[in-house]
């Protein structure tokens, strides 16, 4: 009745302290009580297990004499004992006893312990032994147990792991087993306990490992690896739609880590390992199937050819141009090969990652310097002419050093030869010598020739941003040496002598300076057609493209470029200004945008090794945003974006552009940070506006503050206790980034948020403050109103004005601001409720009304037809209208700005003010042409320099009719041909 339900059965003879030798012996009669599990006993055991590794780990740090009596007890036989049983509920207990010895060895620090937990080859057994490893839970902790035992390999506990005598390593043979387990977990515990065996420096189980495991365990990593890669190419072919993003993502993923594993093994510079390890990837993986992969845009480069070759899988051979069918047979056939974009996505992943010189170097010789011949007799004879090539380069080099140190014996013989060979030779001829004709032998050079055709972007960029990162990444990888890359990749320096003219048995050494003048070619080309209106060119390929000019004509911290390629470079900075200047808009987000871009793209330069991990650069690109890819890695999706890409197209060319010309960047970002007020400062505020206001925030509590207003920034100060006249700012916000409404019920209170400024950490708009702030009076709330609203249309403007100097506007001091069309209302709207860029609408010009209800004009007489008698009556009237405006300007500017109440008014914007023209004299001119009611359209950034914007303006706009707002449209000829007593009723156009 009373009976314990512990799995101990009531605790008779069971010691109280759990941490004790007497508990230990007193688990161990449990054991030799229960040898053989089954249903009833099985918990039992299995709470036994781990009562015995909590007094073990306890033991270890507190009482070594446990330890004593384990090993005298041999209570690992016990373990053995239980794991080599059948029996029902083995597997159960199985799982307990691997994360008993899971968590032992994990936890124990004495080396003595750990000494004895080893030996007797107890453990040793236990991973040989054949557990279920169809149980999930059994595979988990087996592997994780052989993850933490190779955690405690050194140069001692080797030797209780390898048996030197017998000749076996079973923590190694039997975890290898599982190297391409489906597991993503036990795949990387297996790379994780592998590499903890390579570390260990002993010479005999190294030998070991390279003698019995190495070529068979190297082979099938690099078979798995290229079944991957298949399944990888197969994802990318079948997966147009963009459906399949996650599987995809997936295989990216699990490749980077192959690649990071095998750099992880060159890294550890074992001689003997890496050989086997480089032979197989190089004869079996990278050579034959990723670089003999790229050959399919070889005899196809033309920009024709180049879209169907993108997603098929070619053979080596020729293929004949009808093959090209589109049919199901050709794309199921793959001939061991992928198709060239996979190709250049892993070649790329390759470079980026692997920095073992023998491996890149081999790699970057293939595809910069294989003539034709040696690519047609096979990868033998391209490994055999590339170990020449090394030969001679190695032997070189020692020539030059043994020729550097006999410099003193024979320098004046050489100089001599020198002069006389380079005597006759003109200036234009050394430049020559200078300089390798990359142009005219790329042809044969195939798998350079490959890549230089990937860079057509005729119709789009899909094959062109792999093709860049693959030269980026050869250009930037630390294992390819500069004898590879000089005259390709980098700017060559070469120093000819020459006769000196004041003393001619004096020579001096000019230098001469040399680059890819080919490959440059084809990059700025590329960046023109990116700063088109219309190109299918997305910004990472113009930024990498950009990127790659620097290091190209970059030498020395000077630019090489010769003239015809800066005409060119400034050719595509002009055409990106001159995109951007369309998009220059009066509307609010405009500024929001520009600001926007500029700090997101501060944030760092493009970085290659990140844009290579993404998975969606390998699907062709699209132009929509819902398939969640960043936005410089897919085509702009309607206007707003458009604007964004012309944004970062100007802001890339132009970082470009000074750079090469050695400038610093003046201009940018608009708002300068040290000229801008800090919290905490201390401000002159005599003879300043200050407005006293109480600030009650959401929580309710009121603090007293004045109210400055900058020319670009709002402040709150509080007095200065140690200077009368000063304050201490204790908020700060500019006036671009705030909104103000009134408040229905009070008259003295406005509600103000203060959003935070972009900047680089974040782009997310958070207020920094949005409270309420009661003022003395209604007065004074509405003369802060008044200057906040002004303070922030005058800021934008003044930044806008600065976005126009920089975008070459002529004759532009500031865009129309919004808020003068809305300034008799007491509320600032934000940028969220305007419609963007509708390049049709423009907002109407207003007419004075005289006598009536109403805002009514004439038509324009060019847009509808009228009688003889109208025409001349509405000359007369045009004439009387201009000496009325003539003698209306003459009178004093105070009595036109001032209301018959005689209340300041704001000064009408330019754009806003009344034609003259158009200004009607009696109440029957505006009767009788109320059927023919027009609203003129005004231009969205007018001149304020000039006095007849108004009128130049309306008569460009009396001989354009807006036809997109038109109910009837009809074109001026049909107009004109109509009689003059004809009247087109219902014609009537909306803004």
């Amino acid at each position: 009745m009373f009976r314990s339900r512990s799995w101990f059965g009531g605790g008779w003879g069971r010691p109280k302290n759990p941490h004790s030798i007497e508990h230990l012996k007193y688990l161990y009669n449990v054991l030799s009580r229960n040898h053989t599990v089954s249903e009833h006993n099985r918990g039992l055991l299995v709470e036994t297990l781990r009562s015995i590794a909590e007094i073990l780990i306890w033991g270890d740090q507190n009482d070594s004499s446990v330890f004593d009596f384990f090993l005298e007890k041999n209570m690992l036989s016990f373990f053995l004992r239980i794991m080599r049983q059948r029996s029902g509920g083995s597997n159960f207990v199985c799982v307990q006893l691997l994360q008993t010895l899971n968590i032992l060895f994990e936890n124990i620090r004495n080396e003595t312990s750990l000494y004895y937990l080893l030996s007797n080859n107890h453990v040793n057994s236990i991973i040989v032994h054949k557990f279920d490893f169809s149980d999930e839970e059994v595979m988990a902790y087996y592997i994780s147990f052989l993850k933490t035992l190779s955690l405690k390999l050194n140069a001692h506990t080797i030797h209780f792991f390898y048996n030197e005598h017998t000749n076996d390593f079973p923590l190694y043979t039997e975890a290898i087993k599982f190297f391409n387990h489906p597991e993503s977990m036990v795949r990387i515990a297996v790379r994780t306990l592998t590499l903890n065996v390579y570390k260990v420096e002993d010479s005999s189980m190294l030998t070991f490992i390279r003698d019995r495991t190495a070529a068979p365990y190297f082979s099938n990593i690099v078979w798995f690896i290229g079944k991957h890669v298949q399944e990888l190419d197969n994802c990318v072919r079948n997966d147009a739609d963009h459906q399949s993003q996650n599987r995809l993502a997936d295989l990216v993923a699990e490749h980077l880590d192959h690649l990071h594993y095998l750099n992880d093994i060159l890294l550890l510079n074992i001689t003997d390992l890496n050989q086997v390890l480089a032979d197989h990837l190089l004869n079996k993986l990278l050579i034959p199937l990723y670089i003999y992969s790229l050959t399919s845009l070889r005899h196809h480069g033309t920009p024709e050819n180049l879209a169907k070759v993108l997603n098929h899988n070619l053979g080596l051979g020729e293929t004949p141009p009808s093959t090209f069918a589109g049919t199901t047979t050709l794309l199921e056939t793959n001939s061991g090969k992928v198709s060239c974009i996979v190709a250049f996505f892993l070649l790329s992943q390759v470079f980026l990652i692997i920095s073992y010189q023998p491996v890149v170097r081999t790699l970057a010789w293939i595809i910069l310097k294989t003539d034709k011949r040696t690519y047609q007799e096979g990868i033998d004879k391209l490994l055999e002419n590339y170990e020449n090539y090394k030969k001679a380069i190695d032997e070189g080099n020692t020539n030059s050093q043994i020729e550097i140190a006999s410099n003193a014996s024979s320098a004046g013989s050489k100089e001599n030869l020198v002069e006389e060979e380079q005597k006759n030779i003109t200036d234009e001829e050394k430049e020559k010598l200078a300089t390798t004709p990359i142009e005219t032998n790329v042809t044969d050079k195939p798998f350079l020739e490959i890549v230089y055709n990937a860079l057509d972007c005729t119709d789009n960029d899909y094959a062109v941003l792999f093709a860049l990162c693959l030269l980026y990444a050869i250009a930037n990888n630390k294992g390819v040496t500069s004898d590879l890359l000089e005259l390709v990749l980098r700017p060559k320096k070469v120093l000819i002598s020459k006769r000196c003219t004041s003393s001619p048995s004096q020579t001096a050494k000019d230098i001469k300076y040399s680059y890819n003048t080919y490959l440059v070619e084809k990059l700025l080309h590329i960046v023109v057609l990116a700063c088109q209106p219309s190109c299918r060119i997305r910004l990472v390929t113009l930024e990498l493209a950009l990127k790659l000019i620097i290091q190209l004509v970059m030498c020395d911290g000077k630019n090489v470029m010769n003239e015809a390629h800066k005409v060119s470079l400034e050719a595509a900075r002009s055409q990106s200004t001159a995109l951007l200047r369309n998009f220059y808009k009066s509307e609010e987000i405009f500024l929001d945008m520009f600001e926007h871009e500029y700090c997101d793209m501060s944030k760092g330069p493009l970085n290659v090794e990140w844009l290579c991990m993404d998975s969606a650069i390998l699907l062709p690109p699209t132009g929509t945003p819902m398939t969640g890819i960043d936005f410089i890695k897919r085509l702009p999706c309607g206007e707003v974006e458009r604007a964004r890409r012309a944004i970062r197209v100007f802001f890339l060319v132009r970082d470009t552009v000074l750079t090469l010309n050695g400038e610093m960047e003046t201009d940018l970002p608009l708002t300068n940070p040290q000229s801008c007020v800090q919290i905490d400062t201390a401000l002159d505020l005599n003879n300043s506006d200050l407005i006293a206001c109480t600030v009650v925030g959401k929580d309710g509590q009121k603090i007293r503050r004045f109210l400055v207003i900058d020319i670009m920034q709002l402040i709150l100060v509080e007095p200065d206790p140690k200077k009368l006249g000063w304050g201490v700012a204790k908020l700060v916000g500019f006036l671009q980034d705030i909104e103000v409404t009134g408040d229905k019920d009070d008259s003295r209170c406005l509600h103000i948020t203060i959003y935070r400024p972009l900047s680089n950490s974040s782009a997310n708009r958070v207020p920094l403050l949005s409270a309420k702030f009661v003022f003395d009076d209604n007065i004074r709330c509405m003369a802060a109103k008044q200057r906040l609203t002004k303070g922030r249309i005058k800021a934008r403007q003044k930044k806008m004005q600065h976005i126009a100097r920089l975008l070459d506007i002529p004759g532009q001091t500031g865009p129309p601001s919004p808020a003068y069309v809305g300034a008799g209302h007491h509320q600032c709207r934000g940028s969220g409720s305007r419609l963007l860029f509708h390049a049709g609408r423009l907002p109407g010009f207003v007419t004075r009304r005289d006598n009536g209800p109403g805002i009514a004009h004439r038509a324009d007489d060019t847009i509808r037809p009228r009688s003889p008698s109208r025409h001349t009556g509405a000359i007369k009237k045009d004439e009387k209208t201009k000496k009325e405006a003539q003698s209306r300007s003459r009178e004093p500017s105070a009595n036109r700005n001032r209301s018959r109440e005689g209340s300041p008014r704001m000064p009408r914007p330019r754009s806003e003010e009344i034609p003259l023209e158009l200004i009607k004299k009696s109440r029957n001119a505006e009767v009788e042409v109320a059927s023919k009611i027009t609203i003129v359209s005004r231009p969205q950034t007018p001149k304020t320099e000039g006095g007849d914007v108004a009128s130049s303006t309306l008569s460009s706009l009396q001989t354009h009719s807006s036809e997109e707002t038109s109910f009837i449209a009809q074109n001026d000829a049909a107009r004109t041909s109509t009689s003059s007593s004809s009247k087109n009723k219902g014609f009537i156009e909306t803004i």
